[in-house]
C-alpha cells in the first residue's frame, strides 16, 4: 500500500487520500474502512495557510508514505509529530519494547515542504502523527522572535530547503493525545484545537532556540536517509561508542560533512547524542524493564558503576538509584 502526494498552494492531503483510496470524508475526516484496518485521518484548518492534519490508525498492509519533491516554489513549513508509545503487548517484553522504541521513538521533524520525504508504518501496528502546515510568514507572526538563532531564521525564511529533527518532550506528547481525543462537535472545538496546536508550536519553537547559531548547509533527501541511517547505528546497540570512521564508510560521506550535517540535523554532535540515547535506554532499563542500577550499568557496557551512576544524574537529574525508587 504506497501513497505519493507533491505539496502545491491547494493541496487537500484528507481529500487526496480519500480520492487514491476510495474513501468517503465526512466533513473534515475521513475513517479507514474495515477493508484496510481501523482509525481515522482528520483534518483541522486553523485559518487560511495553517492547518493540522491528524493520522491516528492500524492498517492490515504496510504502508509506505511518500512525499514527493516540489520544483515549484513555496513558502509551506512542514511540522510532523511522530507519537508512538510501547504497544500494550509489548510492555511485557523487555527485548521487544525497548526494540520497539529504538525504531519508532517519538520525535518531531520539520522541514520545507518542497523536500521529499518518505515514511514506512509495518502492517498491524498503531500509527499515530499530527502534521502541521503553515505558512512562514504566519508562522513568523505567531511566533514574533526578535532576534532567533541561525536556525530559526533558515525556517522562518522560507525560500530554501531545510530539514531538522527534535526529540519530542512529555509535554509535546500530552498536547498531541489531548488533540486526538477533542470531539470536533462541541461547540469551543476551534478554539481548543488553536491553543493546543499553538503549545506545540511554543514547545518545538523554545527547543529549537537553544541551539547554536552556526552556519548552515544545504541538504537534500540523500543526505538525510544516511544521517538517519547514522541515528540508527548509533542507537542500535548504545553499549559501544560510535566509529566515525566507520560511520563514514557506512554512508560514504566524509567525516568533516558527517559531523557537520548530524550536528545540523540533530542539534548535537554524535557523541553527545549516542550518550544522550544510552542515558535514555539507561532510564528504561531501570524503571520500565525492572533492572537492578548495576545490571542497568553494565549492560549499557559501563564497567565503572559510580561512573554511570554521575553521568545517568547529570542527564536526568537524579540518581540512578533514586530514579529506580521513584518507579
Amino acid at each position: 500500500m504506497k501513497f505519493e502526494f507533491t505539496v502545491s498552494r491547494d493541496f487537500n492531503f484528507v481529500t487526496a487520500f480519500a480520492e487514491k483510496f476510495k474513501v468517503r470524508v465526512f466533513g473534515n475526516r475521513l475513517s479507514i474502512p474495515a477493508s484496510m484496518g481501523y482509525g481515522f485521518i482528520k483534518q483541522i484548518d486553523v485559518e487560511p495557510g495553517f492547518r493540522l492534519v491528524l493520522h491516528h490508525y492500524t492498517l492490515k498492509q504496510s504502508f509506505h508514505l511518500k512525499r514527493m519533491s516540489s520544483a515549484e516554489p513555496n513558502d509551506l513549513i512542514s511540522i510532523v509529530f511522530n507519537s508512538n508509545e510501547v504497544p500494550t503487548d509489548s510492555t511485557g517484553d523487555q527485548v521487544n519494547a525497548l526494540q520497539f522504541l529504538k525504531n519508532n521513538g517519538s520525535a518531531i521533524q520539520i522541514s520545507s515542504s518542497t523536500l521529499g520525504t518518505e515514511t514506512r508504518f509495518s502492517p498491524d501496528t498503531e500509527v499515530y502523527f499530527a502534521v502541521i502546515g503553515i505558512k512562514a510568514p504566519l508562522l513568523a507572526s505567531i511566533l514574533n522572535i526578535k532576534k532567533g538563532n541561525s536556525l530559526i531564521k533558515k525556517i522562518l525564511n522560507g525560500a530554501s530547503s531545510f530539514f531538522f529533527h527534535e526529540n519530542m518532550s512529555v509535554d509535546a506528547k500530552r498536547a498531541l493525545q489531548q488533540l486526538s481525543r477533542m470531539n470536533e462537535l462541541e461547540e469551543l472545538s476551534n478554539l481548543y484545537y488553536k491553543i493546543k496546536i499553538q503549545e506545540l508550536l511554543y514547545l518545538l519553537f523554545s527547543k529549537l532556540l537553544t541551539r547554536e547559531s552556526s552556519p548552515l548547509s544545504a541538504i537534500n533527501k540523500s543526505d538525510i536517509d544516511r544521517l538517519y541511517a547514522i541515528r540508527t547505528a548509533i542507537i542500535a546497540d548504545v553499549s559501544m561508542p560510535p566509529k566515525l570512521k566507520a560511520l563514514s564508510k557506512m554512508t560514504g560521506m566524509s567525516e568533516t560533512k558527517m559531523k557537520q550535517l548530524f550536528k545540523q540535523i540533530f542539534g548535537d554532535t554524535i557523541y553527545n547524542y549516542y550518550q544522550k540515547a544510552r542515558m535514555e535506554e539507561a532510564a528504561f532499563l531501570i524503571r520500565q524493564a525492572g533492572y537492578a542500577v548495576s545490571e542497568a550499568g553494565y549492560q549499557l557496557g559501563f564497567s565503572n558503576l559510580s561512573h554511570f551512576s554521575r553521568l545517568f544524574e547529570k542527564h536526568h537529574g537524579v540518581t540512578p538509584k533514586k530514579y529506580s525508587l521513584a518507579g
